[in-house]
């Protein structure tokens, strides 16, 4: 935990951004896997960390604004349970290392919130994004479950938003240390790759390097040969020369921050020239992009920037023509950059997403619904503290090449019949992570492999 001086004046500037009323964190439960004494592993939620540190299932967490005074709610242990569990600290005892002093047993919340409900107070909670918190606030409103997620209020998501988007230099260090895992965790991989392996033997020590840097994965581990999948997340291929090797993994600390990078290696100790042509063009949307981040720019711009990079790389290869501003404009590139530049990362790998884009990365305005723009989840414009990826990439789809290839979709922009040939070549992306600073951005953590040159000597 940051020292408790730390969640009080987090817990200060929201109630001032809210103003009035009660604020609801559910923490969150143990999730059995198949019988209650069999549960996943436990990751306490995010807000619940961010304005409270404490984790540990079953609590529920209520801000009187108007009080000025914070409540967490749950049961201590009972014998029975330290026969299994071992002792642990009180409630009351947690509270306080977060400046919490006041403690109430979990079946004092209902009369909680019905006494605010009753004096027509304000009830602050964020959109459920489990089904007990979803029942959980159903019962306290005495509200349809269907009815509880339009409730949320706005003005307490976009709070959180607000405060959690900037990181402080406490928070940095805490991302770095994700990143320093999550190096390391590549640099095994690197390392390992070779024909005969299976993409379940590198996620396995992918995995082991995490765990024994005392983190966890802040997200299911892509080890693939089939990177044109995104998220591909099947570990059943064995590794054959010839092929291109993507992984796509991070580390979480104990204290829940993330780190998110990618990779692209050749299976073979280089890669061939075929591989060489896709990745440069890769690579240099990724310098394109890492040079143009720095306050005040949309990251928008720096996404259409690395997609229009990625398009002259593809023109000069043949496998678009045309004007490239208009083909970028309308889509086109699509064809081959299927998704975003890059996302907030922080307490969650894809930072406050059950919050919705639409605030965390587009500061309240309407997302595009074209394809490969909406799937962009960082739009607004950056600033200082903010954490975020780079991470272009090119993947060949069969299906959607034969897809637009029958519509003449872009045929004025996309030579299909050399498209054609690349069918088989799969996917890739590299991928790191930046703290935007007062002057443009820091890569965080300790850099892997990245140009052609740098992943042969490591592979060599």
């Amino acid at each position: 935990m940051f020292p408790a001086e730390v969640y009080i004046e987090r817990r200060k500037r929201l109630q001032k951004e809210v103003g009035t009323g009660i604020i609801l964190f559910p923490g969150n439960r143990e999730s059995p896997a198949n019988y209650a004494d069999n549960p996943l592993p436990f990751r306490q939620d995010s807000n619940f960390l961010y304005y409270f540190g404490l984790n540990r299932p079953d609590l529920t967490a209520v801000i009187d604004i108007d009080a000025d005074e914070a409540i967490i709610f749950g049961d201590d242990l009972t014998l029975d349970d330290i026969v299994w569990t071992g002792p642990q600290l009180t409630i009351r005892e947690q509270s306080a290392a977060a400046g919490v002093t006041r403690t109430a047993p979990a079946a004092d919340l209902a009369s909680t919130v019905a006494k605010a409900l009753s004096h027509r107070r304000p009830v602050h909670f964020t959109p459920p994004y489990r089904p007990e918190h979803l029942l959980q606030l159903s019962a306290l409103l005495n509200m349809p479950p269907g009815e509880v997620s339009a409730a949320a209020s706005e003005k307490l998501i976009v709070a959180i938003v607000e405060m959690r988007n900037i990181k402080s230099a406490a928070e940095i260090d805490e991302i770095e240390k994700a990143v320093n895992i999550s190096a390391d965790m590549h640099l095994a991989a690197y390392k390992m790759v070779r024909p005969g392996l299976t993409e379940a033997q590198i996620a396995a020590e992918v995995h082991r390097v995490a765990l024994a840097a005392g983190g966890q994965l802040s997200f299911p581990i892509i080890a693939t040969i089939h990177g044109e999948t995104l998220h591909n997340h099947y570990h059943g291929n064995t590794l054959k020369s010839g092929d291109l090797f993507l992984l796509d993994a991070g580390a979480e600390t104990s204290m829940g921050y993330a780190g998110d990078l990618s990779s692209t290696m050749p299976v073979d100790p280089v890669f061939t020239s075929r591989q060489k042509e896709i990745y440069q063009v890769a690579f240099n949307a990724h310098e394109a992009a890492i040079a143009a981040l720095k306050p005040g720019v949309p990251f928008r711009e720096i996404h259409l920037l690395a997609c229009r990079t990625i398009a002259a790389g593809m023109k000069e290869l043949g496998l678009m023509k045309g004007d490239l501003d208009e083909a970028v404009d309308l889509g086109a590139h699509a064809l081959f950059f299927q998704c975003g530049l890059g996302h907030m990362m922080g307490l969650d790998v894809h930072d406050m997403e059950n919050l919705g884009e639409k605030y965390v990365g587009y500061a309240g305005q309407e997302k595009s619904t074209l394809f490969g723009i909406k799937s962009l989840r960082l739009a607004r414009e950056l600033k200082p503290g903010y954490v975020l990826t780079i991470e272009p990439g090119i993947y060949f789809i069969p299906v959607l090449i034969e897809r637009w290839k029958a519509e003449h979709k872009f045929a004025d922009f996309i030579n299909y019949d050399k498209v054609e040939a690349w069918k088989d070549f799969g996917g890739l992306r590299n991928e790191e992570d930046f703290v935007i600073t007062d002057t443009g951005a820091r890569l965080l953590g300790k850099p892997i492999p990245k140009s052609i040159e740098e992943v042969e000597a490591i592979r060599g």
